[in-house]
């Protein structure tokens, strides 16, 4: 694992930074292994969200891993309360230890360890380990995406006739007709951070997301879908700031080219609660 900052005062480079994420990353992953398919304690946080004994373990090794490396960085994580002056730092790591918790608990395949960083509230660097699909997805700004090493790029819009777009079966009656009828809606996937990636893979070309995801959720994704030429908006076409007064984002977009437009204006009306 790379060795911590000389100085702590000193940013590493985007490359350093990377590679510090993956290999943690990587290690995060095998720990959450140890408790996949094997019934983990299970409690209920508050909203009604489970949280597992993996989640915990894993958070607690990445929290000591990433800060010894880069004790000046600031800290966000699902699971752990900040306990440092985010604001005052300009890097921050953002963190979910298990992205798809329901999912891991149910012995279903489509979570990840997610690790960003974050400067001045825009992703620097990004992973995501997906140790039971055998997946590890990254990007640094301004190198693109890649998954276990190859590079990825969102969907070409215009060899497709239909359209696959990740969301709620229930929210298909509220497209408005002429839209739902360009789309194929994809089956729920459970980690927002490894949909976006699909979005990014083009295994998808786009999803909505309700109100009330946070900043662990999307940091990572939200730089790798970028590298991939895609992006992830607010309501109103602004890409996300992280590590500010509140973690909670309204409803979002994620898409490329055309159809990142059109989604903004089925959002425009209709009312995605």
């Amino acid at each position: 694992m790379p060795e911590a900052e000389s100085r702590a005062d000193v940013p590493a480079t985007p490359e350093a930074d990377l590679a510090l994420i993956r290999s943690v990353a990587e290690e995060a992953g095998r720990i959450a292994m140890r408790f996949f398919g094997r019934d983990p304690e299970v409690w209920m946080k508050e909203g009604q969200s489970p949280v597992s004994e993996a989640d915990m373990a894993v958070d607690a090794f990445l929290k000591e891993a990433l800060l010894t490396a880069r004790p000046g960085y600031g800290w966000i994580s699902e699971e752990t309360v900040d306990d440092r002056a985010v604001l005052a730092r300009r890097r921050v790591f953002v963190v979910d230890p298990i992205d798809g918790t329901r999912a891991f608990i149910a012995g279903q395949d489509m979570w990840c360890v997610s690790i960003g960083i974050v400067e001045d509230g825009r992703p620097l660097a990004g992973v995501l380990d997906c140790p039971a699909r055998g997946e590890a997805i990254e990007a640094s700004l301004g190198t693109g995406a890649r998954q276990n090493g190859r590079d990825i790029r969102v969907v070409d819009l215009a060899s497709q006739d239909r359209l696959k777009i990740a969301m709620a079966r229930s929210a298909l009656a509220l497209l408005p007709e002429d839209f739902r009828n360009r789309v194929e809606t994809y089956p729920y996937v459970p980690s927002l951070a490894y949909r976006l990636a699909m979005v990014a893979r083009g295994e998808i070309a786009g999803t909505f997301v309700r109100p009330n995801s946070h900043d662990w959720d999307l940091a990572a994704a939200d730089l790798i879908l970028a590298e991939a030429g895609g992006a992830v908006v607010t309501a109103d076409a602004e890409r996300l700031r992280y590590g500010g007064p509140t973690r909670k984002h309204g409803t979002l977009v994620a898409a490329s080219g055309q159809l990142l437009d059109d989604m903004l204006g089925v959002v425009a009306q209709t009312t995605f609660g």
